[in-house]
């Protein structure tokens, strides 16, 4: 019902007549939808006439709604007149922007819910209305929806557009929340941690870190702070340290990265079984890891013979750590995790990177202490660097085994879940070891690898709810 006025609220705001005729059609959807929830109810054996208490986050989402059309926007200063047709078309993009997330959230989940093979079945409870919410016809109205925003917004300033992404965002959220929030009366597939316990239970997330949590390779900062703090000249005061010159940093930098590239694409290609195996085989997959474990010794062993590291003062290593851009949503996840109160989880991070302070100082500086990281480390004379590396994980053997490690010295008999987070082949192990695997990125070595292995990448929904009734 709040929908349904909303979009008359939209459609009164609105000045153009094909506008006017899109909200109205949509309007008509939301009549159609409402008919087929009062089926439903009646259908479940429910009694909408008798009084019900409302979900707070119901509550939430309907109060956002009806504020945003109302022009009541957090940020934004409004002085509650809309005299012109502009300011008018204004308030319908904002009100559609924050019904807009609704409707591709109902037409995402329907059509993912059609694909489980469970619920092709039509003695399903859910069938109707996950049928409803799959069809073409509400894909279509979810679409129309978009493309009406889209044209709502093509007058608006980028600060107004602004506002609307923030309002797409909070209605997104919002939505989640609402379905978060649902009590589980019986027995069902439900996300991982819906019912945790935190007396039985135990969530143990591991996550690689280059190019999984940040946009750029670890190695590529630190020998970028090496050349932007290496001497210009020879003339170095007799008391620092003595380093390349910035200039022969950056050309040996250059020779490391080519040869490593090179000879990384060598060493996928050496060990891809030349026919893809017909059955998955761990310790064949293994063995060939082994060989790829070598070449990145051998790849660290030259980076530390070059004396490209040599010379690097921690506090520019703690101060790029600070400045560190990680990928959208990174932090958030990894928040949701520690700072929940009905969790009990632990989060690991294994990296191949050469310096573990710059780990530590990017998650500390998203106020992230609570991750373990588990990394190699620089050498130190005092503050600055020898240009050694303390050798701790290299390999995807190195990774699988601090893995393995890390649980077996959770000394308690909680029940474990375990998740891994990576992105290449130097993961691969690991993924196939916890309980759930995620694969982030679009690695085609890894895919590559895995594939002719046996290895199987199978989409994060369907694969977590076939996991969950195993």
């Amino acid at each position: 019902m709040y929908i349904l006025l909303r979009y008359e609220s939209a459609e009164d705001c609105s000045d153009d007549d094909d506008d006017k005729l899109g909200l109205s059609q949509l309007r008509k959807n939301v009549l159609e939808e409402l008919k087929m929830h009062d089926s439903l109810v009646k259908e479940w054996g429910l009694d909408l006439a008798k009084e019900h208490s409302i979900n707070s986050a119901t509550v939430k989402y309907t109060d956002f709604l009806l504020a945003t059309a109302s022009g009541k926007i957090e940020g934004l200063k409004s002085s509650g007149k809309l005299a012109t047709p502009f300011e008018k078309t204004k308030i319908a993009a904002y009100t559609l922007g924050a019904m807009t997330p609704c409707m591709r959230l109902y037409a995402f989940l329907g059509k993912k819910f059609k694909e489980l093979p469970d619920l092709e079945e039509s003695t399903h409870p859910y069938s109707k209305w996950i049928d409803n919410y799959s069809s073409d016809g509400f894909q279509a109205s979810a679409l129309r929806t978009e493309e009406l925003l889209d044209k709502l917004s093509v007058s608006l300033t980028g600060e107004e557009l602004d506002v609307i992404e923030k309002l797409y965002y909070q209605a997104m959220k919002l939505e989640i929340d609402f379905f978060t929030a649902q009590p589980l009366f019986q027995p069902t597939i439900a996300p991982l941690t819906k019912g945790h316990n935190l007396e039985e239970d135990r969530l143990v997330i591991f996550s690689d870190f280059d190019l999984t949590c940040t946009v750029v390779d670890s190695s590529a900062i630190l020998a970028e702070i090496a050349i932007v703090t290496a001497p210009k000249s020879d003339n170095q005061p007799e008391d620092q340290t003595a380093r390349m010159l910035s200039s022969d940093l950056r050309n040996t930098w250059g020779s490391l990265s080519k040869q490593y590239t090179e000879e990384y694409e060598q060493c996928i290609e050496s060990i891809m079984p030349a026919n893809k195996l017909e059955n998955f085989d761990y310790k064949q997959l293994s063995t060939a890891l082994e060989q790829l474990s070598k070449f990145e010794n051998s790849a660290n062993n030259r980076v530390v013979e070059s004396g490209v590291l040599k010379g690097i003062n921690i506090e520019d290593v703690k101060r790029a750590g600070e400045r560190l851009i990680l990928q959208d949503g990174c932090t958030d996840f990894f928040k949701r995790v520690v700072k929940n109160k009905n969790l009990n989880a632990n989060v690991h991070v294994l990296s191949y990177c050469w310096c573990g302070d710059l780990i530590r100082s990017a998650f500390s500086s998203a106020d992230l202490n609570e991750m373990d990281v588990h990394a190699n480390e620089f050498s130190y004379d005092g503050s600055v660097s020898t240009g050694d590396i303390v050798k701790k994980v290299e390999s995807p053997i190195d990774k699988v085994q601090a893995f393995r490690n890390i649980l077996e010295n959770c000394n308690d008999d909680k029940k474990k879940l375990t998740v891994y987070i990576g992105d290449s082949v130097g993961d691969l192990l690991c993924l196939l070891e916890a309980d759930v695997g995620i694969v982030i990125g679009s690695s085609s070595s890894l895919r590559t690898i895995g594939t002719q292995f046996g290895v199987s990448f199978v989409p994060l929904f369907s694969g977590l709810v076939k996991k969950q009734k195993e």
